[in-house]
């Protein structure tokens, strides 16, 4: 097994017929191959042995067999091999925030830095939490197989925007924001 990213993209095959897909990644099922010197940092980017990973179109196929099992690893699945790589905070980035509709009919999206377009919904729900080390705000909405997208900073002001008060149980006031009919509180 060779340890390098343009030998594992060579296993996943492309949709026949050019359209945007997702591999079958729930049926892949692979031994740990062992650690592959991936990184992706804080900021989105992908290093491969402390290096960018040259072709965006690698990294946005990667972002498709990646996953976070129940052991909280992030690894590269194909049919054949599973890598471990190193995760800094959330794979992906959001950001760009689309707004249609309004109050509780309304939708939110927010694109990926890979391209993803999601609608924050039950599919992919929003939840904002905060770091470990101090209340410093981590805002991520759920993409697939484990995944998270942290909302960049300025996406997430964006989302501040949208944000409206709502009487929670006992009669506490909380603020969030509505998508697609489910009300997620922001803080």
């Amino acid at each position: 097994m060779e340890k390098n990213p343009e030998h594992i993209a060579s296993q996943i095959d492309a949709p026949s017929d050019g359209a945007p897909g997702l591999p079958p990644l729930e049926q892949w099922h692979p031994e740990l191959s062992g650690d592959i010197d991936i990184r992706i940092a804080r900021d989105g980017q992908w290093l491969y042995k402390g290096e960018p990973l040259a072709r965006e179109a690698i990294v946005r196929l990667f972002s498709t067999i990646l996953r976070r099992e129940a052991d909280g690893e992030y690894y590269l699945v194909t049919p054949v091999e599973k890598w471990r790589i190193t995760v800094d905070d959330a794979p992906l980035l959001a950001h760009s925030l689309e707004v249609s509709g309004e109050g509780e009919a309304q939708t939110l999206s927010l694109t990926t830095n890979v391209g993803e377009t999601l609608k924050i919904g039950d599919d992919h729900p929003l939840t904002v939490g905060a770091y470990p080390s101090g209340d410093e705000p981590r805002p991520v909405i759920s993409v697939r197989h484990g995944l998270e997208a942290r909302v960049v900073t300025s996406s997430f002001y964006d989302l501040a925007d949208q944000v409206v008060e709502r009487s929670a149980d006992g009669g506490k006031t909380v603020l969030g924001v509505w998508s697609r009919g489910k009300f997620y509180e922001i803080g």
